[in-house]
């Protein structure tokens, strides 16, 4: 999304749709804000569950990207991890909604197992900032918010949303919660200053939208647009990069892990940025295994690739694949 278009769409009236849409959502949200935790998103669960049946939204999207990163299921397997995920993010939606309300010490004690914090505590010793990425897995909300209460306090890229009111929304959250909001179209700028000023920024890298600085690496196979900003802000300023997921366990509560990933200077420069974004997908592929009902399968993942992607590693939702096109 270009900034001139993002900003031009900011100065006009939210739409009747987008006013309708946001103020039901909110009385949903005002409702499950007075119910205790626990109740409140296992009613989202069940919510989330109705886009899978019968609502039907992007179900098969979901089930056919499941099926292509999972060739081993069977329909029963796949059906499974997709009404998993629906649950997963109406759930997910539900916390990120009422999520101000716990405070640094309830958030802390959503949290059961950390492992790797040593390698963000290695990159704040450096003495300058750093960056986080992760993907849309886990609960990548609470997973800014946990970096806050932790006292890191990350300024969060994010995208805007088609619904202005919801962004505005979402975004008074995350500052609530103690994150500084930067839209992708000013990142650039922004994420320089903030690692120079020693600051740590967080960044979900795992959707290649269209205009977006890109590599095209393995993702379960097949060839992925992948965000590569990351890797050129850890080159260019030598800052250190930790993989950050937020894993949700059996009883609700969460599993958060970093890894690093090397920043590796062979003198070619594009190189190293793709080794490094490969990297990224190599560890974000592992979770997801681990953990695949947690993953936003809703969004098509393989839209776009590179021209010479052979027919069989394709983009998987297309029901023509003569009308597969390659990426811009």
């Amino acid at each position: 999304m270009a900034a001139n278009t993002y900003e031009e769409r900011r100065k006009k009236p939210p739409t009747l749709s987008h006013r309708a849409e946001f103020y039901s959502m909110r009385a949903v949200f005002a409702g499950l804000q007075k119910l205790p935790w626990a109740r409140a998103c296992a009613i989202g669960e069940r919510l989330g569950a109705l886009g899978h049946w019968p609502l039907g939204i992007r179900r098969d999207v979901v089930e056919r990207q499941i099926a292509a990163a999972f060739p081993e299921l069977d329909e029963a397997g796949v059906k499974k991890i997709a009404v998993g995920s629906y649950r997963h993010l109406g759930r997910n939606a539900v916390e990120a909604a009422i999520l101000p309300r716990l405070g640094i010490d309830g958030v802390l004690g959503l949290v059961e197992r950390v492992d790797g914090w040593e390698h963000v505590e290695a990159a704040r010793s450096r003495g300058i900032g750093g960056i986080m990425v992760g993907g849309h897995h886990g609960n990548w909300e609470l997973m800014g918010a946990y970096l806050a209460a932790r006292g890191l306090n990350p300024e969060v890229v994010v995208r805007g949303a088609a619904n202005r009111l919801f962004e505005d929304y979402l975004n008074a959250n995350r500052e609530k919660l103690g994150l500084t909001v930067v839209h992708d179209t000013q990142a650039v700028r922004s994420t320089v200053k903030a690692i120079r000023d020693g600051k740590f920024v967080a960044i979900l890298a795992d959707q290649g939208v269209l205009g977006l600085a890109s590599s095209f690496v393995p993702f379960f196979g097949r060839p992925a647009k992948t965000a590569r900003g990351f890797a050129v802000f850890a080159l260019r300023l030598d800052a250190a990069v930790c993989f950050m997921d937020m894993l949700r366990l059996p009883d609700g509560r969460f599993r958060v892990v970093f890894e690093p990933i090397e920043v590796e200077k062979s003198g070619d420069r594009d190189r190293d940025v793709d080794a490094m974004v490969a990297r990224y997908s190599q560890i974000l592929e592992k979770w997801v295994r681990q953990y695949p009902s947690q993953y936003f399968w809703q969004h098509r993942r393989w839209r776009r690739q590179p021209a010479e992607t052979p027919p069989e590693l394709r983009d998987p939702t297309l029901k023509d694949p003569s009308k597969w096109t390659p990426s811009r």
